[in-house]
């Protein structure tokens, strides 16, 4: 149930960075689009983008954290490319630039939605009663 309301929080923060200037949805069926950028964006995530974190850990430092602006906007854009020529689904990001600002628009998106789930560390209401 967890990862369904992350995916569906990654697609929401995708629709909201379609208002960046070089992001669009180029699809007839653009909820699709989405969700599918949002399945991809996800397992870049996973898989390359620790890769590339390791890679870039002596920029990350020389540039005190910056530097992860850039790897975010490399797994954007590379999940866009993903999405559009491997899948089919037609969410494009037009170059480095707007998938810079995207990624951080995607970031705080996420972020703040997030905020909304419970933890998963804190009991329920239901569970107050059991230890």
């Amino acid at each position: 149930m967890r990862l369904l309301l992350r995916w569906l929080i990654t697609a929401v923060a995708l629709v909201v960075a379609t208002f960046v200037p070089g992001i669009q949805i180029t699809n007839q069926n653009g909820w699709f689009a989405v969700l599918v950028m949002a399945a991809i964006l996800g397992l870049v995530n996973a898989f390359i983008r620790p890769i590339l974190t390791l890679l870039s850990c002596p920029l990350v430092l020389l540039t005190l954290g910056l530097f992860t602006l850039v790897t975010n906007a490399l797994c954007l854009w590379l999940a866009s490319w993903l999405a559009q020529h491997w899948f089919g689904a037609g969410f494009a990001v037009a170059g480095f630039g707007p998938a810079l600002f995207g990624s951080m628009v995607v970031s705080l998106v996420a972020f703040l939605l997030s905020l909304f789930l419970p933890d998963e560390d804190e009991p329920s209401r239901g569970d107050i009663g059991r230890a």
